[in-house]
């Protein structure tokens, strides 16, 4: 496989054998075609997928851009939408059963512990330039959560960013946990997390961990979004980044995020039906 400029015919082929891949919960040997050499092309290839995926977007994921790739990709992050059917919320003051999420056997999977918006009045359409005030001011609250990421493609991150965002940002999903009551006044590394798979602990972290905190992640998809022409609606959700890093699961295997005094989620990776995808 080669970087280079796509077609319009090729990008939407490239999304079409994404999403049969999902629907099917077919994994995908290799990347179904050129890969694309910029961020434009991804997200091209990500909005016909979104147009051909029968579900509703109730929010974003956002990922963080390699350093390596930062500079040629003139991005430091990347989004991709989630969907209704694979939002997952645990009631606060519930200790959760562990939540069963679909992996694609022979793909990628992993868990992320997140700390997720949830956004308090509709963006105005237009609006591209915002400040981290301005993205505060749109935080209705902040939760934990629990992002398992998923690609029929294992290989989807080790290609690249380009080939993240256009296989939904490698998102497959949103467990949505409590609200942190008091997030704006305690400060990013005063939040700690924790990630268990398996009994073991693969890693740790705090909001300070996404780089410039949520709401500074949170500033990056109002522009980004708005450039798209797709603005943040109230209600929507927001995954701001992995803070403990990226930690793949395979069907059979369960895990524990730990938020220390905000709660806990557990969840287990369950191979994938065609029916769930």
């Amino acid at each position: 496989m080669t970087s280079s400029p796509l077609s319009s015919a090729a990008v939407t082929q490239v999304a079409r054998h994404f999403v049969e891949a999902r629907r099917a919960m077919r994994a995908l040997p290799e990347f179904p075609g050129p890969v694309p050499s910029d961020l434009a092309t991804g997200y091209a290839t990500q909005e016909i997928a979104i147009s051909l995926w029968s579900d509703d977007v109730v929010g974003w994921k956002i990922g963080r851009v390699p350093p390596q790739y930062e500079a040629v990709l003139g991005a430091p992050r990347i989004a991709g939408p989630i969907f209704r059917r694979k939002l997952w919320t645990v009631p606060e003051g519930e200790r959760n059963e562990a939540i069963a999420f679909p992996v694609f056997v022979g793909g990628f999977a992993a868990v992320e512990a997140e700390y997720v918006v949830r956004v308090a009045h509709d963006a105005p359409p237009g609006k591209t330039d915002w400040t981290l005030d301005e993205a505060r001011a749109m935080t209705a609250a902040l939760h934990i959560g629990v992002e398992p990421a998923g690609s029929p493609l294992a290989t989807i991150n080790a290609l690249g960013p380009t080939v993240v965002v256009s296989d939904f940002g490698n998102n497959n999903g949103l467990i949505l946990g409590p609200e942190i009551r008091d997030w704006r006044s305690t400060p990013w590394q005063e939040l700690p997390c924790e990630t268990w798979i398996e009994g073991s602990r693969v890693g740790t972290g705090t909001a300070a961990s996404v780089p410039g905190g949520p709401i500074e992640a949170l500033r990056f998809l109002l522009e980004h979004l708005a450039h798209r022409n797709r603005p943040l609606k109230a209600g929507d959700l927001v995954t701001t980044g992995a803070a403990t890093g990226i930690h793949d699961i395979e069907a059979g295997q369960s895990a524990v995020l730990r938020f220390g005094r905000c709660g806990e989620l557990r969840c287990k990776a369950v191979a994938a039906k065609s029916s769930e995808l």
